[in-house]
C-alpha cells in the first residue's frame, strides 16, 4: 500500500482516492488500516472509504458510491470554503449549513466530509416545505410537484411522512446508495423545448432551453418555442407582470417561436401553444403516476401541492388529468423550496448489513449493531454542535430467505430485547402483506440491513395569518385566457390582496411576483387562514 500511496502522490491530475475492500462492511479493519497508510504518504488528499460512505453489502454499488464521493470532495472543500469565506466577509454571525438528501441539514465541515450526501440535495427542500404545509393544514396524503425552468420534481407525503429510498442512479445508471427522499424528475419545465419528430409528432422535452438564451419571450437570443411561450400566447402570462413587472416579456417573439411548429403542422398558433402545454401536463401525469399509482397509491385520496415558478400554472389542469380531486398553492411558490431549506433538522442516517435469520437469531448481537448505529448518529450531531430535541428511529430491512428485495420495517427501542422476536417476526409478516398483498407465514425470515435515524429538531419560524375577509375579491384586471374547451374573458385577481375566507370560481388568473395560478372553469378556489390557495371542483361542498 505505501508503494501504490507513493504512485499515486506521483500523478499530479489525482486530487482524491476511493477505497472499497470486498467485505468491509463485515469487518472494516483492513479497509481502515489502508486510509490510514495513505493519509500518512498523501497530506492532505480527500480520501474516502467505504466503511464510512455506505456499509452495506453488494461491493458494486458500495463502491460507486465511494468513487462519487471521492470525485465530489475536492470540488465541494473548494466551494464550501469560499461560502464559508464570503459569509465572514458579509459579516453574517449565523450559523452556515446544507441540505442533505435525506432531508435533514448538516455544517460545512459535515458536508465537506461527506459530499455524496448532497447528491440530489436541492429538490428536497420543496418536499420539506410540503411536509410543513401538510401538517399546517391538517392533510395527510399529499403529492408534491415542483416544476420550473428544466425539470419537475414529484414526491409524496402520507401521514406526515416523507418517502425514502437507497436505491437512485445517476447519469449513466451509476447507483449512489445514500439515503434519500424518494423523488422522481423529469425533463418538463417552463424551458423545455417543443420540437417535431421524424414521425411528424409533436414533442415537448426533455430538452431545455436553460436560463440564456432562455425561452423566446425573454428576449436573449431563444429561437425555439418552449412550455412558457405557450403560457404567453395562451394569456396565461402576462407578458408585462412578469417577475412583478421587473422583466417585460416579448410576447411576439413567444408567438413567432410557436408559429414555425405550427406552420409544420398545418395548426394555428393558439392551437399548437395548446397543444405544448398539454403534451407537457401529460409528461407531469406520467411522473405523477411513477409516485402514486405505481406504489398502489390511490391519486383520489391525496392533495396535490403544486409549487415552483411554473408549477401554479398547470396545477389545475393536472388535477382533472391526473384525477387528484384537490390543490394547494402555498405561499411564495417560486420560493417554496429555499423555504423548506429553513425548515430542516438535523439528521444523520445510519446503516450497516450482517444477516441474521429468524431461524439463527441473535437478538444481543442485533441489538448491539442498532444502538452502535445510534450512538455513531448521536456522535455525529454532537460534532457538529446538535445536542437538543433528539428523536431516535430504528428500523430493519427485512426479507423471506431467497427474496432479492427487502421491506423495511420500524422497530421500538424494545423490538430486540429478548424474548421478543417473535413480536417482530410478526411485524414483518403483517407489514409484507400489506406491502404486497402476501405474506408465508411459517417461511424463514432474513434481517439484512440494519437502520438508525437520529434527528436534533431545529427552532421553526411562526406561520403568519391573514386577516379575514371583509367582503369578495375584486379583480385588478381582466385578459382573453385560453383554457383546453374555449378561450374566455377571465379576471385577473392580485394574490398579495386576497384575505382569509375570499372564494373565487374559475376562470380567474392569480398572479404573483414569481409565479402565477390558473384557476380552470371548473374550478374553485378559497384562500385559507395562512394563505394557501386550496382548489377544487366547483361543485365540491
Amino acid at each position: 500500500m505505501r508503494d501504490i500511496a507513493r504512485r499515486i502522490a506521483a500523478i499530479p491530475e489525482i486530487e482524491a482516492v476511493a477505497v472499497c475492500l470486498l467485505f468491509s462492511y463485515l469487518n472494516p479493519g483492513h479497509e481502515l488500516r489502508v486510509k490510514d497508510i495513505l493519509a500518512a504518504e498523501l497530506g492532505e488528499m480527500p480520501i474516502s472509504a467505504s466503511y464510512e460512505v455506505l456499509p452495506k453489502w453488494k461491493e458494486y454499488e458500495r463502491a460507486s458510491t465511494t468513487i462519487a464521493d471521492a470525485y465530489l470532495r475536492p470540488v465541494v472543500t473548494r466551494q464550501l470554503s469560499a461560502m464559508r469565506g464570503r459569509v465572514a466577509d458579509a459579516g453574517i454571525p449565523a450559523s452556515t449549513v446544507v441540505i442533505r438528501s435525506n432531508g435533514g441539514e448538516m455544517t460545512l465541515e459535515a458536508a465537506a466530509n461527506a459530499p455524496v450526501h448532497m447528491v440530489v440535495s436541492g429538490p428536497t427542500g420543496g418536499v420539506i416545505a410540503g411536509r410543513h404545509v401538510a401538517e399546517l393544514t391538517g392533510i395527510d396524503r399529499l403529492v408534491t410537484l415542483d416544476m420550473g425552468g428544466t425539470s419537475t420534481d414529484v414526491s409524496t407525503i402520507v401521514g406526515g411522512k416523507e418517502s425514502f429510498t437507497s436505491a437512485f442512479e445517476i447519469e449513466w445508471g451509476v447507483p449512489i446508495q445514500i439515503p434519500m427522499i424518494d423523488i422522481r424528475t423529469i425533463g418538463a419545465g417552463g424551458g423545455s423545448i417543443a420540437w417535431i419528430d421524424n414521425g411528424g409528432m409533436l414533442r415537448v422535452g426533455p430538452q431545455s432551453a436553460g436560463a440564456k438564451p432562455g425561452p423566446a419571450c425573454y428576449g436573449y437570443g431563444g429561437q425555439e418555442a418552449t412550455v412558457t411561450d405557450a403560457n404567453v400566447v395562451l394569456g396565461r402570462i402576462d407578458p408585462a407582470n412578469f417577475l412583478g413587472g421587473r422583466m417585460v416579456l416579448d410576447r411576439d417573439a413567444a408567438y413567432r417561436a410557436v408559429e414555425r411548429p405550427a406552420e409544420a403542422l398545418g395548426r394555428s398558433v393558439e392551437e399548437v401553444a395548446m397543444a405544448i402545454v398539454r403534451i407537457a401536463n401529460n409528461n407531469m401525469v406520467g411522473a405523477l403516476r411513477s409516485v402514486l399509482i405505481e406504489r398502489g397509491l390511490d391519486p383520489r385520496e391525496f392533495t396535490l401541492c403544486a409549487f415552483g415558478g411554473a408549477g401554479p400554472l398547470h396545477a389545475s389542469d393536472l388535477m382533472d388529468d391526473a384525477g387528484i380531486p384537490r390543490t394547494i398553492i402555498p405561499n411564495n411558490p417560486g420560493q417554496f423550496s429555499a423555504f423548506g431549506f429553513i425548515m430542516t433538522n438535523a439528521r444523520v442516517d445510519r446503516h450497516r448489513t450482517t444477516q441474521l435469520t429468524s431461524k439463527r437469531f441473535e437478538a444481543a448481537r442485533a441489538r448491539d449493531i442498532v444502538e452502535g448505529l445510534v450512538r455513531e448518529g448521536l456522535q455525529e450531531l454532537k460534532a457538529q454542535g446538535y445536542q437538543q430535541d433528539i428523536d431516535v428511529f430504528r428500523s430493519l430491512e427485512m426479507r423471506y430467505l431467497g427474496q432479492n428485495y427487502e421491506l423495511e420495517l420500524p422497530i421500538a427501542i424494545d423490538a430486540l430485547e429478548d424474548g421478543a422476536a417473535d413480536r417482530l417476526w410478526d411485524q414483518f409478516h403483517e407489514a409484507h402483506r400489506a406491502r404486497f398483498g402476501f405474506n408465508i407465514p411459517g417461511e424463514i425470515i432474513e434481517i439484512v440491513n440494519y437502520s438508525a435515524t437520529v434527528v436534533s429538531r431545529t427552532e421553526k419560524p411562526e406561520f403568519h395569518r391573514l386577516p379575514a375577509a371583509g367582503g369578495p375579491p375584486q379583480p385588478v384586471g381582466r385578459r382573453a385566457v385560453r383554457f383546453v374547451d374555449s378561450t374566455c374573458d377571465t379576471p385577473v385577481f392580485d394574490r398579495a390582496s386576497l384575505a382569509a375566507g375570499h372564494v373565487i370560481t374559475g376562470p380567474a388568473i392569480v398572479e404573483e411576483a414569481a409565479s402565477v395560478t390558473v384557476l380552470g372553469p371548473r374550478h374553485r378556489l378559497i384562500v385559507d387562514d395562512y394563505g394557501n390557495l386550496m382548489i377544487a371542483a366547483a361543485h365540491q361542498p
